[in-house]
């Protein structure tokens, strides 16, 4: 009869989990390892920007979430990230990534984070630059170009013309349609 304990919980729990302090990887399950394509030594003591496409995008996520986090300091998007395929090349998938602040005044102290591999329902199919990757995430969460603008710092023309890009890239006439090839791909 297998031991139920909440270690045994932490490691065969469905999802990906991650304890954190100061974005620093303290520990990790089984799941996330599998998701990434690595090693537990690969992982733990290392900054969650090892899972991120870019440093740059690694350091507008921290922002977001500092000033995204609700009152209980949970916080939860859908980004893109980086893993390891099975030939031990880099490749880019959707991630949903939920999580809590266990100091909502210090967010990035410490926390645990879950991580649900969504390459199953969404593929990427454009080659996007990060800022287009951000973008087209905060589009699937259904923001406006104002409040895209607001999260990320930037005007809602300059938001304007990577959503076109993105409807460019991805073939498509109108947001709505975007979004849906975006959740479709």
């Amino acid at each position: 009869m297998l031991d139920l304990d909440y270690r045994t919980a932490f490691e065969l729990a469905p999802i990906g989990l991650v304890l954190s302090r100061h974005r620093l990887m303290v520990d990790c399950n089984r799941q996330l390892l599998e998701m990434f394509g690595m090693e537990r030594e690969q992982l733990i003591g290392q900054s969650f920007a090892v899972l991120y496409p870019s440093t740059a995008e690694f350091e507008r996520t921290g922002e977001r979430i500092t000033a995204s986090l609700d009152a209980t300091g949970r916080y939860a998007d859908e980004r893109i990230m980086k893993r390891l395929d099975a030939r031990g090349q880099e490749e880019l998938f959707w991630c949903h990534v939920s999580g809590r602040a266990l100091d909502p005044a210090d967010p990035h102290a410490a926390g645990i984070w879950a991580f649900e591999d969504l390459s199953a329902l969404r593929r990427l199919e454009a080659d996007l630059t990060p800022r287009e990757r951000e973008i087209a995430a905060l589009l699937i969460e259904g923001l406006t170009s104002k409040l895209i603008g607001k999260r990320l710092s930037i005007s809602p023309r300059t938001v304007d013309v990577y959503r076109a890009r993105l409807m460019r890239k991805y073939e498509a006439a109108t947001t709505p349609e975007l979004v849906h090839k975006l959740l479709s791909a």
